[in-house]
C-alpha cells in the first residue's frame, strides 16, 4: 500500500471521529495545548475500552501511530485496514524485537506513537502496568505525552463507539521525560520508572478511577 494510501485512510478516520463522536454524545478535551506540535512523542493514556483510539484520533490533533495485538491482523482485510490508520501488529509476550524496532524508527521519524501502558483493556479503575512503553520511552529518549480517558468504560461494543451517547473526557498533562539512563536496564529501575509514568496519568483521573496508583507507589520488586 502507497504511502499516500495510508494517509487517505487515516485523514478519513479522522474526519469521522470528529464529526460523530461529539455529534452523538458530548466529549469534553483538556489540555491540548500541552501537545507538542511537532518531534517524536509517546502518548501514554489509559485504556477503557475499544472506542479510546477514536477519541484520541478526536483529541490530538497530531497524526497518531499505534501497535495492536498481532491476533487482529489474522483477517487479511482486517490487517489492511489496520495498517491504512498506522497500527503495526506486535506480539504481547514482550520479546517482540521486530515490534520494537519499528516503535524506534517511527519515533526518529518525529511522530506520535500512542502506547497504552498497561498493555490492555481495564474499565475503570486501574491496573497494574507493564514496561514496555517505559523501556521504549527510554530507548528513545521521547518525551511521554500522558493522558487521562474517562466514559468509554460505558461503550460496550464496536458498533457503539460512533453512536456512543455518553459523556467523555480526555485531560492530556504536560510531557515529560525519564531520566537517561545508560547500559543494562535493571528490571527494578524499569518497574520503578512505570509507576512514576502510570502516576501521572492517576493525577489527571477522578479519584475513583486511580486504582492501583491511588497513591504514590516507592518501586515493585522484580518477579
Amino acid at each position: 500500500m502507497s504511502r499516500r494510501g495510508l494517509d487517505f485512510w487515516y485523514r478519513l478516520g479522522r474526519l469521522l471521529a470528529r464529526i460523530l463522536i461529539p455529534t452523538f454524545g458530548r466529549i469534553e478535551v483538556v489540555g491540548r495545548e500541552n501537545v507538542p506540535p511537532y518531534g517524536p512523542l509517546i502518548i501514554a493514556p489509559n485504556h477503557q475500552s475499544n472506542a479510546d483510539p477514536g477519541v484520541l484520533v478526536y483529541a490530538i490533533s497530531r497524526p497518531l501511530w499505534w501497535m495492536a495485538k498481532r491476533e487482529l491482523f489474522s483477517n487479511p482485510l482486517n490487517a489492511y485496514f489496520m495498517r491504512a490508520v498506522h497500527v503495526h501488529p506486535i506480539d504481547r509476550d514482550g520479546r517482540d524485537l521486530e515490534a520494537l524496532a519499528w516503535a524506534q524508527e517511527t519515533l526518529a521519524a518525529d511522530r506520535a506513537l500512542v502506547l497504552f501502558p498497561q498493555g490492555t483493556r481495564s474499565p475503570g479503575a486501574l491496573t497494574e502496568a507493564s514496561d514496555g512503553a517505559t523501556y521504549i520511552a527510554l530507548r528513545s529518549g521521547a518525551p511521554i505525552l500522558p493522558v487521562a480517558i474517562t466514559g468509554t468504560e460505558r461503550i460496550r461494543g464496536v458498533a457503539k463507539i460512533a453512536f456512543h451517547f455518553q459523556r467523555l473526557r480526555v485531560v492530556i498533562g504536560e510531557p515529560f521525560t525519564l531520566p537517561v539512563m545508560e547500559g543494562r536496564l535493571e528490571r527494578e529501575v524499569l518497574h520503578s520508572l512505570t509507576d512514576q509514568v502510570m502516576e501521572r496519568i492517576a493525577a489527571l483521573l477522578p479519584p475513583e478511577y486511580r486504582g492501583v496508583y491511588a497513591r504514590p507507589k516507592t518501586g515493585r520488586t522484580a518477579s
